[in-house]
C-alpha cells in the first residue's frame, strides 16, 4: 500500500514543467493566421497557459488546454484543441508549412498528434523537448512509461510512430524523457537543460533528428 501511494505521488509530479506560471490555461480565441511563411503553432507543458508557456520567436499560434494534472486527459484534451487549430488554418491555407513545437507535456500532445495524424496531414514537422513519450534509441524511454497505469493512455508509454513526418526530438539528462538518468535529476534538469530549445526560430522546418546528452544522433524512426 505504502508502495502505491509513492508511486502515486511520484507520477504526480512528473512532467511538471519548470515554469513557475499561472496554473491551468486559459483558452484564446485564434484567429485565422496569415498565409505567408510557416504557421508555427507550441505547446506548453504542466502548469502552463497559452500565454505563458516559455516559447518565443515568430510563433502564430499557443495552445490553451488543461495543464494542471499531466495525464491522459489532459493529453487528449490538448491533442484534440491542437488538431483542430492546425485543421483550421489549413483550410484556409492549404499550401502552408506547419511547425508544431511542445515541452514536457505539451511534447507529448505534438507527439502524439503526429502518431494520429501522420498519414492525412502532410508539409508538417515537429519540435519535441523533453518528451515523456520519447523512445530510446539512444538512452532509455521516456518517463511517462513507469507510470503508465496511472497517467493513462494516450500520454501513457513510449513510441516513435511518426511516419513520414520529420522530427527533432532534444533530451539533456532528464528523467522526464530518459528514464536512465534517474528520476533524481528531476526536476532540475528538466526546468535548466533546455536553455535555447524554446526559440521556435532556432528550429528548421525539415529537421529530422535526436539531440541526445549534447550529442546528435540520426533519426531512428
Amino acid at each position: 500500500m505504502r508502495a502505491k501511494r509513492i508511486t502515486a505521488a511520484l507520477a504526480g509530479v512528473l512532467l511538471t514543467a519548470g515554469l513557475s506560471v499561472t496554473q491551468g490555461a486559459t483558452a484564446q480565441a485564434a484567429a485565422t493566421a496569415p498565409c505567408e511563411g510557416t504557421y508555427t503553432i507550441v505547446v506548453g507543458g504542466t502548469g502552463s497557459s497559452w500565454n505563458n508557456d516559455g516559447f518565443y520567436g515568430n510563433i502564430q499560434q499557443h495552445v490553451g488546454y488543461p495543464t494542471q494534472i499531466p495525464n491522459g486527459a489532459s493529453a487528449r484534451a490538448g491533442v484534440n484543441e491542437l488538431n483542430r487549430l492546425v485543421r483550421d488554418q489549413r483550410a484556409a491555407c492549404p499550401w502552408q508549412h506547419v511547425k508544431m513545437g511542445g515541452y514536457s507535456l505539451g511534447a507529448a500532445v505534438v507527439h502524439i498528434w503526429v502518431t494520429e495524424n501522420w498519414q492525412t496531414f502532410d508539409n508538417v514537422n515537429a519540435i519535441l523537448i523533453a518528451d515523456p513519450k520519447r523512445q530510446g534509441n539512444p538512452g532509455a524511454n521516456g518517463g511517462s512509461v513507469p507510470f503508465g497505469g496511472i497517467v493513462g493512455a494516450p500520454l501513457a508509454g513510449a513510441d516513435r510512430f511518426f511516419g513520414n513526418v520529420p522530427v527533432k526530438t532534444i533530451c539533456h539528462w532528464d528523467y522526464v524523457c530518459d528514464e536512465s538518468a534517474g528520476i533524481w535529476t528531476y526536476p532540475a534538469n528538466h526546468v535548466n537543460n533546455y536553455p535555447n530549445d524554446f526559440n521556435m526560430d532556432f528550429h528548421n522546418d525539415v529537421a529530422n533528428e535526436q539531440w541526445y546528452n549534447g550529442a546528435w544522433f540520426p533519426a531512428s524512426w
